[in-house]
């Protein structure tokens, strides 16, 4: 508040019979003349100071004579009296009158002539020999050697830094003058007052009253005019001479030199890699101001904030927070607005409000990570390693970096069985799965680009998860060389056609099909199950095998009219370097 210009009420009455009269000397101590009578009608259960000679006053009052006609009074003007107690500015039945008041206390006092205006009187105002009643009321009371007074009633218990000079504050206030009349409040505008201390921005008083606060801290602030709006007022709300009482509670510090701070919750005791510009984090925090106030949470819509750092993606406060963290690490990041939403504020998020972020970060990966392998157990004889084409069949656990459970073959009681570098894994369980041998126990964590990416898995994997598989491998069948679904074992005889067409029709059926061909006998697809079961053939492990030799027999049939002749018929030596149909 710095409100400048009052303009001043007319001189009251009292001041101008002073002049009049001439009449100044104070007499020390309350009822100090007997004929002085003073009933206090009203005295407030708290009064920490009381009217001394040489404080200056502000009070209130209604002037009467005896029989009860006003010949003055400070109401009518609307406008407190105010004085200098014994210094010859007031009659002297009031100057003693006022000595050990309270403020809001009320007296009525009654003065004879010779402690007012005597047996002159003031012409056309007083007559000669009148006593006068006064009902007083103290509004405020200071004196020039007073300096701002501070009465902490709340601290908390934490306090790791104060108000120092330069500092940008927010804080609420209510305003009041010493009658506990309000004034002005920032809790009506339900909007913090804003300012730096300390550079002039306030006025002294306040400047001064503010300093060493803690946020959080509650605290009165009493200020006497002179290091407040002193003659003059504020030219609207505050008259001039008025001590002020402000009733503070801070709730936002900084300073714009600040940098970030961080404080570590929990730190992992494994901790094998720390975050670094360009990485991937998923995290979970609590967004709140500095005085508890929650504005943001990611716990609230029960997903993590996922995004890159040190690339600009989040205010610069957080960029600069979240690099150095562990997985699974807890620490709070505090943000001062230069490096959160500044002046203007976002949403629910004041302006010029430091930031509190209490963060758990769940994963983090680089779009540059391959998959990691950790190999637990091999078996003694470990020769024969998994390759492209095997057929493998192993249990698995899958998790979130933090532990959280995904799926278990275990739980299900059932193993996963695939055709290695088939496409029926995620490319990154893919590779994990290379180059094990049965019974090999391994962990393999998979980051997104290799695992479900930025979608994840709807209600089962997040988007963006690192993810942990814990396999074994409990089974493996070698597969066929790439490009192979049937191979032969051994050698290959030079009329395998003729072994097909056992009636030597030149014809051959993948099936049997009495209904169009009754006296049919040879089958294609019998010859390849029984070169199969006798060893003298082999199909691709993991695969559909009706649906291999379907797939054989429709390679033979070149112009597919669903046999095979013997003109059609070749093996796949006659076109590459491998027997196969």
């Amino acid at each position: 508040m710095a409100f400048r210009g009052w303009r001043p009420p007319p001189p009251p009455l009292l001041l101008l019979l002073l002049w009049v009269t001439g009449q100044a000397a104070p007499v020390a101590g309350l009822g100090s003349d007997a004929e002085l009578q003073i009933e206090r009608r009203f005295v407030p259960d708290e009064c920490p100071r009381t009217v001394r000679s040489g404080d200056f006053v502000r009070y209130h009052y209604v002037g009467t004579f005896p029989d009860g006609q006003k010949f003055d009074s400070s109401y009518d003007r609307d406008s407190t009296f105010n004085v200098f107690v014994g210094k010859g500015q007031l009659i002297t039945g009031m100057d003693q009158a006022l000595v050990g008041m309270c403020v809001n206390e009320r007296r009525f006092v009654k003065i004879p002539p010779k402690l007012a205006y005597g047996n002159e009187g003031v012409s056309g105002v007083i007559p000669p020999n009148s006593v006068l009643h006064f009902d007083v009321l103290l509004m405020d009371i200071w004196n020039s050697e007073d300096q701002v007074q501070i009465h902490t009633y709340f601290k908390p218990p934490s306090c790791p830094r104060t108000i120092q000079v330069s500092d940008f504050v927010r804080y609420h206030y209510n305003g009041t003058f010493l009658d506990g009349t309000l004034f002005d409040s920032s809790h009506n505008r339900m909007k913090t007052y804003d300012t730096y201390v300390g550079i002039g921005w306030l006025i002294p008083g306040m400047d001064k009253g503010l300093l060493g606060m803690c946020v959080g801290e509650k605290r009165i602030i009493t200020i006497p005019p002179f290091l407040a709006y002193g003659e003059d007022g504020d030219g609207k709300d505050i008259p001039g001479q008025a001590s002020l009482v402000f009733d503070v509670a801070l709730l936002d510090l900084h300073n714009p030199k600040d940098s970030i701070s961080i404080e570590n919750k929990v730190v992992p005791e494994n901790c094998e890699r720390i975050s670094q510009s360009g990485d991937f984090l998923r995290y979970h925090y609590n967004g709140t101001l500095l005085d508890g106030t929650l504005f943001d949470s990611s716990y609230s819509r029960n997903r993590t904030f996922d995004t890159y750092i040190g690339q600009g993606y989040v205010i610069p406060g957080m960029d600069e927070g979240l690099l150095g963290v562990c997985i699974g690490e807890k620490r709070r990041i505090v943000v001062p607005p230069h490096l959160g939403y500044g002046e203007e504020g976002r949403g629910n998020i004041p302006g010029s409000a430091v930031l509190v972020f209490d963060i758990h970060v769940i994963d983090f990966h680089n779009p540059s990570d391959s998959i990691s392998i950790t190999s637990h157990y091999k078996p003694p004889d470990c020769s024969v390693l998994s390759k492209k084409g095997d057929y493998l069949k192993y249990h698995y656990n899958a998790s979130l970096l933090d532990g959280t459970l995904l799926d278990s073959t275990w739980n299900l009681g059932k193993t996963y069985n695939i055709v290695l570098g088939s496409g029926q894994v995620v490319l990154g369980m893919d590779m994990g799965l290379r180059e094990m041998c049965v019974g090999e126990k391994r962990t393999v964590i998979i980051p997104p680009h290799l695992g479900y990416g930025e979608a994840g898995v709807d209600g089962e994997v997040p988007g963006s998860a690192v993810l942990v598989f814990d396999i074994e491998l409990l089974e493996l069948v070698a597969g066929l060389p790439e490009g192979y679904m049937f191979i032969w074992n051994g050698e290959v005889s030079p009329n395998l056609f003729e072994e097909i067409d056992k009636d030597g029709n030149g014809e051959v059926l993948l099936e049997e099909q009495l209904f169009f061909r009754r006296n049919c006998t040879e089958k294609f697809s019998e010859y390849i199950h029984a070169q199969v079961a006798s060893g003298k053939g082999k199909l691709a492990p993991g695969f559909d095998a009706e649906l291999i030799v379907k797939n054989m027999f429709t390679n033979q049939d070149r112009n597919g009219d669903g046999k095979v002749t013997a003109e059609e018929f070749k093996l796949k030596d006659q076109e590459a370097k491998h027997d196969e149909l």
